[in-house]
């Protein structure tokens, strides 16, 4: 009889199984991607702590989010190493189905992406830790090099600061293809500050041995990040809004935010984000 009862509940467990394994191919084979069963992702593998390869495995806030995102979808992820400047026309090129890189969420961007956000951060200052110059907020920065990483949000608006406020002794706003090369810049005097996205600071003044100091004190250009599916792919991208929204308010991601020093954004911050200002 024992035995009986044993083989009973071996067969509903290998029914179950089988029901749930059928139903997540029935999935992934509905998603349509560029490769079945896989989702691309355009990521710029060398923005620690977002994104970036250890032994050859991506790592980072964007890696650790597409892990629990994925599976909701049916599909596997392949990351696919793609330097910032060339992430959103590789996307129109469909080069891969979707950037997750942290990407701040702007009007010109949302031209030619549709976006989930998902995370919100900001810049920070950074000097070399031997310097007395120690700016605080952006209009500290007039007649001064600053290194930033190329087709960054804030780039626009520190040209705006510069004409707004610097008048003859502009910002020098010099752009490098990664982050490490504009700390790089910073280090052997190439630059006087490099305004970078606050996490990434936190961690180029860990990796460069204290050598660097972060010198603002709050967070500047508050920004929205998020998930980008190219303009017109509805199914993607309704896919993948309906798996993030139980997901977000979930334990399981405010573990994943908590972890890099990142937030939600409000409805209200994302709505400002899609705001173009004068």
């Amino acid at each position: 009889m024992k035995m009986k009862k044993i083989a009973m509940k071996t067969a509903i467990l290998l029914a179950a199984m089988t029901t749930l394994g059928t139903a997540s191919a029935a999935v992934a084979q509905d998603l349509k991607t560029i490769t079945p069963g896989i989702i691309s992702v355009g990521s710029d593998q060398v923005y620690p702590p977002y994104d970036y390869l250890e032994d050859g495995v991506t790592k980072g806030f964007d890696a650790d989010v597409m892990a629990v995102l994925a599976p909701k979808l049916g599909v596997k992820v392949q990351f696919m190493d793609t330097r910032f400047a060339s992430l959103i026309p590789g996307l129109q090129a469909n080069r891969f189905d979707m950037i997750a890189s942290a990407l701040y969420v702007t009007p010109a961007r949302a031209q030619v992406v549709d976006y989930i956000a998902y995370a919100k951060t900001g810049g920070s200052l950074m000097v070399r830790s031997d310097d007395t110059f120690e700016p605080r907020k952006p209009e500290d920065l007039c007649g001064k090099r600053v290194a930033n990483l190329k087709g960054a949000a804030w780039v626009p608006e520190l040209q705006k600061v510069s004409q707004a406020k610097c008048g003859s002794n502009p910002i020098d706003v010099k752009e490098f293809a990664t982050s490490a090369e504009a700390a790089q810049a910073l280090l052997s005097r190439g630059a006087d500050v490099v305004f970078d996205d606050a996490g990434v600071s936190k961690a180029a003044v860990v990796a460069s041995g204290d050598r660097l100091k972060i010198t603002s004190t709050e967070i500047l250009f508050p920004v929205v990040m998020g998930l980008a599916v190219k303009k017109g792919n509805e199914e993607l991208f309704n896919r993948l809004k309906k798996a993030f929204e139980p997901l977000k308010n979930s334990e399981e991601y405010k573990a994943i935010l908590a972890k890099y020093n990142l937030a939600l954004p409000t409805d209200a911050e994302i709505a400002a984000a899609l705001i173009e200002s004068n």
